[in-house]
């Protein structure tokens, strides 16, 4: 067993005296270094502090609701284990929670998520085809090297621990964000979709997928592993073969990338 101390950044905008982000230290003892963050931010809610605030839902690494910086990082507070941070070789560890960055701040651990929802719609994260079902009548069919060009890119839970761990989206909001980029490349390179070309288009902006400078912070930053840095560079690569004058066709974009 093992004690930790939580050190959380808190924020009340209604409090008269927590109108500014604040530090409070909480310590928990005996814990099980199987236990995982969220089970310890529960038991502070649940036996200390009944106004602490967060987002969390499934508890299983599906919905992405909990994402929080822990120790500098962000990373989903169900997925990591206090043995991951030290436990195993010491009998009290200290632990830093706080707010993932570049969102407004609601209340503790709750961010705003609107603007991050907003960059995601912009890229019509939907799938886009009205020519007529096959005369089959059975579903769109692709093969299995179509499906694998995208495959990475469907992982993602929306969490916004890529976006929020990017330096060019804490400078500047309007950025859309790698989130926004890979649910972006999950349809551009879907050969059954339609959109492609307007997503290229969309993402072409300056506040498009060239303010990505390439810092990597991003992929590690992702619980569902994705590759998001390559997706970025897969999406660039695809703006850059399609010439202004439409001579490339976003059909041979697709090919040209994955193919280089």
């Amino acid at each position: 067993m093992v004690d930790v101390t939580l050190r959380i950044r808190r924020y009340n905008p209604e409090h008269a005296t927590q109108k500014k982000p604040y530090w409070e230290e909480f310590t928990l003892k005996n814990c099980d270094p199987t236990d995982r963050i969220l089970d310890l931010l529960h038991r502070i809610k649940w036996e200390q502090d009944g106004t602490l605030a967060m987002r969390r839902s499934c508890a299983h690494g599906v919905c992405g609701s909990d994402a929080v910086r822990i120790n500098g990082r962000n990373r989903l507070a169900c997925k990591v284990l206090i043995n991951e941070l030290g436990a195993e070789s010491q009998a009290h560890i200290k632990v830093q929670v706080e707010p993932i960055l570049g969102l407004p701040i609601q209340k503790d651990l709750i961010v705003d998520m609107e603007p991050f929802f907003a960059h995601y719609r912009e890229v019509m994260p939907f799938f886009i085809n009205d020519e007529p079902v096959p005369a089959n009548g059975r579903e769109r069919l692709q093969t299995k090297e179509d499906r694998a060009k995208f495959d990475d890119t469907t992982k993602c839970i929306l969490c916004a621990c890529c976006t929020t761990s990017c330096p060019s989206f804490w400078a500047n909001g309007k950025y859309v964000g790698p989130a926004a980029i890979v649910q972006a490349h999950r349809f551009i390179f879907d050969t059954r979709d339609k959109g492609a070309q307007e997503r290229i288009n969309i993402l072409a902006e300056p506040n498009g997928v060239w303010r990505c400078r390439t810092i990597f912070n991003c992929t590690p930053a992702c619980p569902r592993e994705i590759e998001v840095t390559k997706a970025i560079g897969e999406v660039k690569l695809a703006i850059q073969k399609n010439s202004p004058d439409g001579i490339i066709k976003i059909t041979e974009i697709k090919e040209v990338v994955f193919s280089s």
